[in-house]
């Protein structure tokens, strides 16, 4: 797959496909712009290259309606300020306008396109949709990796007709470090899956079986592992119309010589609240009217064990309900134990990338992808839209 450093982009309009989809609070501030951040080596090489920058992204789910809370002009101040330059906005990313402003940029200028999805064309993934974003730019940059895995019109159809296509630094960044980590790791190789449901990770679950050396789970899906083994688990969480795929897993992983662990013990609580009263308990003694909120110490000590051997590591998914803090010390400890091991750590949605920027441990993580979907995708052997769509248009 070519990148931007493969291409001449000197001069050119290049339309730069990202994922500005940050959380703003009730006021319309940006809480969090580390997906922002991530896109600035691709912006800044552009620049450098003395390019006309148009940046395009999506906010929210306006459903091809104008929302005005999902504008993407806070974006465009955040950018400026990250930037150290004007970022211009413009009101609509296809149309009169925007093709005025395209027209009048300079080399080095910088456009911000309103938000993607004010037109039902983009998640439609619109040929003439796509067409009119193409006509703005001579070169098109896909940087937008949490959106990879769907066939929107600004990452898939747009590659039909934008005359120059390549990849920028982010995408090109978490395509390498997955494949580092799944195709060729250093062992042993372990994955630590948590979360909700273990029906949302089913087919990651059928790959990684393949290529990982030993699993960790923790998080609501492992009361379904553990009732599949027979183990009572009170009023918790509980996918009972997978109980018997969830043992076939447990089962496989042994046949293939894969280490499945599950919690030896749990904090355990008489209601999901914040403030609800809380014990320690092994798994073989949860109260009937109890419910499983979080891995328990002894659990957190066999995988931090399991973990001092690892040489990669994968993690998707937290341990428990970690934002209440009665129940966050499981995904505090295993923050701890992957940020103070040897190996390579690569992190990836369920809310986990949350919990270790809550931490303060980010920068001792190897790298923590920007994409949870397209993070599951890839995990599960799954082929992305927009990167097949790269490397078809070349």
């Amino acid at each position: 797959m070519k990148t931007i450093k493969d291409i001449n982009v000197s001069g050119k309009k290049v339309l730069i496909r990202v994922d500005l989809n940050v959380p703003l609070d009730e006021n319309q501030n940006i809480t969090d712009d580390t997906r922002i951040r991530a896109v600035l080596p691709t912006i800044n090489y552009l620049l450098d290259e003395n390019a006309k920058v148009i940046v395009a992204s999506h906010m929210g789910r306006p459903d091809g309606k104008v929302v005005a809370e999902l504008s993407l002009a806070p974006v465009a101040k955040r950018l400026s300020r990250l930037l150290q330059k004007d970022v211009k906005f413009a009101s609509d990313c296809i149309g009169p306008e925007a093709k005025a402003m395209v027209d009048t940029m300079q080399e080095g200028d910088v456009l911000l396109l309103e938000n993607l999805r004010f037109h039902l064309g983009e998640q439609e993934n619109s040929d003439k949709f796509a067409k009119e974003l193409a006509s703005l730019c001579e070169v098109y940059v896909n940087d937008a990796f949490a959106v990879a895995h769907r066939a929107n019109a600004s990452v898939v159809a747009i590659t039909r007709h934008a005359p120059v296509h390549a990849a920028g630094f982010l995408l090109k960044r978490e395509l390498n470090y997955f494949s580092q980590a799944l195709k060729d790791p250093a062992r042993p190789l372990v994955a630590i899956i948590g979360g909700a449901k273990v029906s949302s990770k089913l087919g990651a679950f059928e790959n990684l079986l393949k290529s990982v050396d030993k699993f960790l789970i923790g998080g609501a899906m492992a009361n379904t592992f553990l009732k599949s083994v027979d183990y009572e688990v009170g009023q918790s969480m509980v996918e009972n119309d997978l109980l018997w795929e969830a043992r076939s897993l447990m089962r496989k992983a042994t046949q293939n010589g894969v280490g499945f662990y599950i919690p030896v013990d749990a904090v355990v609580a008489d209601r999901f609240a914040a403030d609800a009263e809380t014990k320690i308990m092994p798994i073989q003694e949860i109260p009937p009217d109890w419910l499983i909120m979080d891995i328990g110490p002894a659990t957190s000590l066999l995988y931090s064990e399991v973990l001092t051997s690892a040489k990669t590591i994968i993690w998707n998914g937290p341990m428990g309900v970690f934002e209440m803090d009665a129940f966050s010390r499981g995904t505090s400890a295993m923050v701890n134990y992957v940020a103070n091991s040897y190996a390579l750590t690569i992190v990836g949605g369920g809310s986990t990338d949350v919990a270790i920027y809550r931490a303060g441990e980010s920068y001792r993580i190897t790298y923590i992808s920007t994409g949870g979907g397209a993070f599951l995708d890839l995990m599960e052997g799954k082929t992305l839209p927009a990167v097949a769509a790269l490397e078809e248009a070349e």
